[in-house]
């Protein structure tokens, strides 16, 4: 079989004899620049935009360009092996697509399409606890899929969350932990704009029996605070709410309902006094593999183990919660001699080519979660889009096996610029 780095190659240069080019750029920075173009000026700062004045975003491209690959000549390198085990299932390569929320605002029904082009690349897809598409849905288009948690705080809607994430057939359940409060985005914040406010990002709240009694709750409840001030926006933010609501819009329109789920979402959604005491409580509740995303510290990574779960995500959330943050990369080796061989350590933020998968499994990560970069391809062409990157970052990520005298990704030789 052809390697996947040869075989996309020399698919692009035979397409290109006959002048096609890739509609989806293979470097990240065209990728990203072109992307930016086609998206709302929403979508833009919502996927774009960073924590305060955005330094921990470049402290994880920072991170990766210390790294140096070392190459190797002189070894046979013909046949090389990027597949790799998580919980009972061999990945073609050590990637997985990375939970982002409210991504209705860069395509419409684009869970659907996420899903559609990782499983076409053949890379399991996290599904997004604030997905615009019910879980159900989205595991039905037939990839491997894992399901994100923010613990709300409801446990009944969080027991009722787990238990649609094993009957809908996802293989691992990853809790986010850093999420607790949303961090400080200035780019949303300049535009007076977030997505779950307008009923975009919901659809797993929507589409549940409990939420819906929490809904009905606050519809039954005294109303709390002044009503917001009536404006031509705040018709247009009504009409949206009631557009992004499950069923047909002129039912909405007449209905409090859509009002209140989205007063209700934002009244539940977090729960900042999350602790290990709950976590304690996690292993009863759900059979599925479970593994703590967000952790950045040693000491943090030994209790997670200790606590008896099945894996951690090193991530700082793509530099979207807190500025001046530790670059996931830098903290990548601390968690991984911290846990040793008694958990896989994967790891979030800052990836962007096949050349930082590399870098990131030689440091320790069993596996790499792509985020921005699949969404760049979202905005460009959907599903297909979403695809070419998958498929361009695991192509090259073979060739930087090869090219740097490594039959795997964690053979590679690195070293840090002095």
């Amino acid at each position: 079989m052809t390697a996947p780095g040869r075989a996309r190659q020399e698919r692009i240069y035979r397409e290109g004899v006959s002048g096609a080019r890739p509609r989806v750029p293979t470097g990240p920075d065209e990728l990203e620049r072109r992307a930016r173009r086609a998206m709302s000026r929403r979508a833009d700062a919502y996927v774009t935009g960073g924590a305060g004045a955005e330094t921990t975003m470049r402290a994880n491209r920072a991170a990766f360009a210390r790294r140096e690959i070392v190459p190797r000549v002189l070894r046979d390198v013909g046949e090389r092996d990027l597949t790799v085990e998580l919980f009972g299932r061999t990945l073609p390569a050590p990637l997985l697509l990375a939970p982002i929320g409210a991504l209705d605002l860069v395509r419409r029904g684009a869970d659907l399409a996420v899903a559609r082009g990782a499983a076409a690349a053949g890379v399991p897809m996290v599904i997004s606890n604030q997905a615009g598409t019910p879980m159900e849905d989205i595991a039905a288009v037939g990839g491997p899929t894992w399901f994100q948690l923010y613990w709300s705080t409801s446990d009944e809607l969080v027991d009722s969350f787990l238990r649609r994430a094993e009957a809908s057939g996802c293989e691992a359940v990853v809790v986010t932990l850093d999420t607790t409060m949303l961090g400080w985005r200035p780019r949303d914040l300049d535009l007076g704009h977030l997505p779950f406010a307008r009923g975009i990002g919901i659809a797993q709240y929507t589409s549940d029996p409990v939420f819906r009694g929490l809904v009905e709750q606050t519809l039954a409840a005294p109303s709390a605070g002044a009503p917001p001030k009536v404006t031509p926006q705040a018709v247009r933010t009504l009409l949206e709410i009631t557009r992004n609501a499950p069923g047909r819009f002129r039912d909405n329109l007449r209905s409090p309902v859509p009002r209140a789920a989205v007063e209700t979402f934002l009244r539940v959604y977090s729960r900042p006094r999350l602790s290990w005491e709950d976590l304690a409580t996690l292993r009863s509740r759900t059979r599925l593999p479970i593994l703590l995303k967000g952790v950045l510290h040693p000491d943090d990574a030994r209790r997670a183990a200790d606590a008896g779960v099945d894996g951690v995500v090193v991530s700082n959330h793509g530099g979207r919660q807190i500025d001046h943050a530790v670059a996931s990369l830098d903290a990548l080796p601390g968690v991984v001699d911290a846990v040793g061989d008694a958990l896989p350590v994967l790891l979030d933020s800052g990836v962007r080519t096949g050349a930082d998968v590399a870098t990131a499994v030689r440091l320790g990560a069993r596996a790499v979660l792509l985020g921005r970069p699949f969404v760049h391809g979202l905005a460009l062409d959907g599903a297909r889009g979403v695809a070419q990157v998958l498929q361009n970052v695991v192509a090259e990520l073979d060739l930087v096996c090869g090219l740097a005298g490594a039959t795997t990704p964690a053979g590679i030789e690195l070293r840090e610029r002095p």
